[in-house]
Formats: structure tokens, C-alpha cells, sequence
């Protein structure tokens, strides 16, 4: 098999990374504008365990209350059935780069969603909160696999000229779990008990893990790529340590805590060694640091942390601004949120063919711009207190999100080769997962200084104070936001997005 240059390297210079790797069987990229029916029948099995996974994120916080009233826990504690599992996320992402070329795609597809569904069946078993802890921080090891290895079996499959309308199929239903997430979550624990949360993905992993088997492609030509165990003892570490830090701290104790220093600290001196470890060839690293010589690549990081930041800080505002200034319960905040998700769906299904037909720039701007809009009523005081005009500004946002998602994912793998595509997908995902971490825990901090500014340290603060500190927050959200519009300049046009189908097709005919 002929070698073939990384994108960002100098000419001469041979990529040790395009040893043999496993490449799945008949799933070859292409340049085909069709979405042929074995394409979308590996998309929808791609779904059936990407929709459970996202679903468990979004139907688990609607039960710690009750949890934590049947354990008789303190806050302090349940805090950790949520933290435990993103940090568990968090450190087995960096590795799935070196499990798919060791293991391949398809298998560990499989063991991921078998540990998924055993570890829930173990947090329903749960006899304390230190063992519903411990389960639930194996759940995460199951589930952190599942979103980048979709991205790999799907990008690999779909080649660049219609990975934008692939990502748009997949995303569709998984959005939808934010939106019925919490409303199934509160029947359930109403009517048979919180542990049915964990119980209901066991049919759901059943299924997933039925058509996997059946449908999904075999590996072929498998290696047994030599670890980069010092990459992976600093990185992943080093991400556990920042996501830590970051949701301990957005959780109320501030940077101004010694565990949340302790931890930050931690894990960016981790960081920091972890680059300068990286700089040296690695027949396997575990992320290879050539891929943000790319230029699409590393336009797509930024906006991946940026948009991170922006969509789950505001995903943390919200419910608490419905709560706290409009006066709603928990299942009205709940269903008053639900407008944003649909307009994520609404566009995620046309978002797709706009990347393929019009490039990733132009769609990502209109739905950054779309974004932005969709935040500014929330910085004035009462614009918002209409449901109908709460609902209208929500979707508004849905649509610029859904819109730009899209193009942030499809971009970023434009003129890779396919050995790659698994490094990028987890350096995305890491990436997301930081900018998520620490938009949430500054935007928690702003809103208490805020809060305290607006009230003069009263305690409680009133009705007034809270809204003009909400109202001060939501500023923030849209600079987060409006700053993702320069990078989207300079993401690949229609142009470099045919380019690189080109070049992918070049690279397909020498293999065969």
C-alpha cells in the first residue's frame, strides 16, 4: 500500500501514521453525491446507539432529587453521579484514536455500547450513592466511546462530499433527547421509581446492539499499533483534571476553592507536558498534534470550544432564568426550553444539504448569525416574559445552532486521510467537552457576581435584582457567540470542499 503525506506536511517529510490501519470492510469513502441505501442503513444503525447514549445524558438530572431523598445524600454527593460520569467521558476519549486501529471500528462499537448497557443495569441495582457513583463512572467509560466513534464509521463511510448531509441524518434523533429526555425521565420517576431511568436503556441497547452486529462491516487488515502510554498517562489525566476542575467549580465553589485550583493547575502543567511530549513522532499518537497544521481542522477546534461554551453555558442559564425570575417548576422550564431543541431539528435536517451544496463557510455564518440573534431579546428585561415570544426567540436559536453544528463537524475532516479521521474525531470531542466545561463555569461565576452586584449583597436577592444579573449574563452569551463569526471566515469554502473530495477519491483509486 502506497504512503500517502498528512495534510500540513512538508513535502519529503513521510507520515508514520499510514502504516496498515484498519480500514472497514466495503465502507470506502467516495465522491458519489447519492446517499446510497447502504450509507443510510449504516447511518441509521449509527442512530439506534447514538440516540440511547444522548438520551441518558439528558434524562438522568431529572431524578437526583429523588435520589438523593431515598440515599438521604447531601448535595455535595449526588453532584458526583454527574461528575463521575464526565469525568469518566472525559478520560476515555483521548484513547479511541489507538482502540480503533488496534481493535477496530465495528468491535469496539460493540463493546462500548455492551459496557453501556451493563453499567445501567448496575446503576438501577444501586444499594448507595457510592455505588450508583461508581457505576455510573463505567457507564461513562461505555458512553464516552460512542460519539467519536460514530464519527468515524460515518466520515470514513461517507467521504467528503456528503458528510454534511450524513451528520444532518444522525443528528436529527439525537437532538430530539434533549427534548423528550426530561419529560420521559419525570414519568418515570413519578410512576415506577428513578431506577427505570437506568432500566429503559436496556431495551433501547439491545436493539442498538442487534443491528450493529448484523449491519455493521467487518474489519479488514488490522495492526497492532505500538501505544503511546506516556501521551496517554498525560492526556487524559490532564483533560479528567480540567473537566473536574471546571464542573466542580461552576457548581458553586469557585475558582477561589483549593480543590478546584489544585485540579486546574493539575491539569494544565499535565497539558502543557503532554505538548511538548507530542512533538515527538509517535507511530500512534494519541493525538496527533499535524492535525492543527490543517487549516480546517484547527478552524473547526476553536469553533467546536467555542460553540461548546456557548450552547451548554446557555443551556445552563436557561432553566434557572425560567425558574428563578419567571417563577416556573422544573417541568414547565422544561417544556418552555423544548422550542429551542425543535428548532435544532428543523434545521439540522435541511443543514446538511446546504454544507454539500453551498460549503461549510457560508452555512456556518448564517447559523452563528442566527444564533446570535436568538440571544439578544434575553439582554433586555421583560422581552422575553411572553411565551409566545420566549418560544419564537428559542427557535430562532435552535435554527442557528442546528444550521452551524453541521458544517463545525463536516469541516473539520475535509482532506484528511483516512487513518486520521479516528484522532480527529476524538480531538474534536475532547475539545467540545472543554469549551462546554468552562463556558458553563464562567458563565456560573458571572451570574453570581452579577447577582451580588445587582442586590447589593442582600440576601435573598429580589425578584428585580435576579432579572438585571440574568439580564447582564445573557450579554455574555451573545459576545460568546458573536466571537465564533471570525474563525467561520476562514472555514473551507465549496471550492476546497470539492478539492478535497478529489483528493479523496485519488487516494481511494491508488489503494484499490
Amino acid at each position: 500500500m502506497p504512503n500517502h503525506r498528512s495534510p500540513g506536511l512538508a513535502d519529503g517529510q513521510e507520515d508514520s501514521t499510514t502504516a496498515a490501519i484498519p480500514r472497514p470492510a466495503k465502507v470506502e469513502p467516495t465522491t458519489e453525491n447519492r446517499l446510497d441505501g447502504r450509507l443510510i442503513r449504516l447511518s441509521m444503525i449509527i442512530v439506534a446507539g447514538a440516540f440511547m447514549s444522548a438520551l441518558d445524558a439528558t434524562i438522568v438530572a431529572v431524578a437526583l432529587d429523588r435520589i438523593g431523598t431515598e440515599f438521604e445524600s447531601p448535595l455535595s454527593a449526588l453532584q458526583w453521579v454527574t461528575i463521575g460520569y464526565l469525568l469518566a467521558l472525559a478520560m476515555v476519549v483521548p484513547v479511541t484514536g489507538w482502540v480503533v486501529e488496534r481493535f477496530g471500528a465495528r468491535r469496539m462499537w460493540l463493546v462500548s455500547l455492551s459496557l453501556f448497557i451493563v453499567a445501567s443495569v448496575w446503576c438501577g441495582f444501586a444499594w448507595s450513592i457510592g455505588s450508583l457513583i461508581a457505576f455510573r463512572v463505567l457507564q461513562g467509560l461505555g458512553g464516552g466511546l460512542i460519539p467519536p466513534l460514530a464519527q468515524v464509521i460515518l466520515v470514513r463511510a461517507a467521504g467528503p462530499k456528503r458528510i454534511g448531509r450524513v451528520m444532518s441524518a444522525v443528528s436529527v434523533p439525537t437532538q430530539l433527547a434533549p427534548i423528550i429526555g426530561p419529560t420521559v425521565g419525570g414519568l418515570l420517576v413519578d410512576s415506577v421509581g428513578w431506577r427505570w431511568i437506568f432500566y429503559i436503556n436496556i431495551p433501547l441497547g439491545v436493539l442498538a446492539l442487534v443491528v450493529a452486529g448484523r449491519g455493521l462491516p467487518k474489519d479488514e487488515r488490522l495492526s497492532s499499533p505500538r501505544l503511546d502510554v506516556v501521551g496517554l498517562l498525560l492526556l487524559s489525566p490532564a483533560v479528567t483534571a480540567l473537566v473536574y476542575g471546571l464542573s466542580v467549580a461552576g457548581e458553586g465553589a469557585g475558582f477561589r476553592s483549593t480543590g478546584v485550583i489544585v485540579a486546574l493547575c493539575a491539569g494544565l502543567l499535565l497539558l502543557l507536558a503532554f505538548f511538548w511530549h507530542a512533538r515527538r513522532e509517535h507511530p500512534s499518537p494519541v493525538i496527533d498534534l499535524r492535525l492543527f497544521r490543517h487549516r480546517p481542522f484547527a478552524v473547526s477546534s476553536v469553533l467546536h470550544f467555542l460553540a461548546g461554551a456557548s450552547l451548554f453555558g446557555l443551556m445552563f442559564l436557561l432553566p434557572l432564568y425560567y425558574q428563578q425570575v419567571r417563577g416556573v417548576d422544573s417541568l414547565q422550564a422544561g417544556l418552555l426550553l423544548a422550542p429551542q431543541g425543535l428548532g435544532m431539528v428543523a434545521a439540522l435536517i435541511v443543514a446538511g444539504s446546504l454544507v454539500d451544496r453551498y460549503g461549510a463557510r457560508r452555512v456556518a455564518l448564517a447559523g452563528i448569525l442566527l444564533s446570535a440573534i436568538g440571544t439578544v431579546p434575553f439582554t433586555y428585561s421583560g422581552a422575553t416574559e411572553d411565551d409566545i415570544v420566549s418560544a419564537t426567540v428559542l427557535v430562532v436559536r435552535g435554527l442557528g445552532l442546528g444550521i452551524a453544528s453541521i458544517p463545525l463537524t463536516a469541516a473539520a475532516y475535509y482532506g484528511l486521510t483516512q487513518e486520521m479521521v479516528p484522532r480527529a474525531a476524538s480531538a474534536l470531542v475532547i475539545v467540545q467537552r472543554l469549551g462546554g466545561s468552562l463556558g458553563t463555569t464562567m458563565l456560573a461565576l458571572i451570574l453570581q457576581r452579577q447577582t451580588s452586584h445587582a442586590s447589593g449583597n442582600v440576601r435573598p436577592p429580589t425578584p428585580e435584582a435576579l432579572e438585571t444579573a440574568y439580564v447582564r449574563t445573557f450579554w455574555w452569551t451573545v459576545v460568546l457567540t458573536a466571537v465564533a463569526l471570525l474563525p467561520a471566515f476562514f472555514m473551507p469554502g465549496r471550492a476546497e470542499q470539492n478539492r478535497a473530495g478529489q483528493a479523496d477519491l485519488e487516494r481511494h483509486t491508488k489503494r484499490t
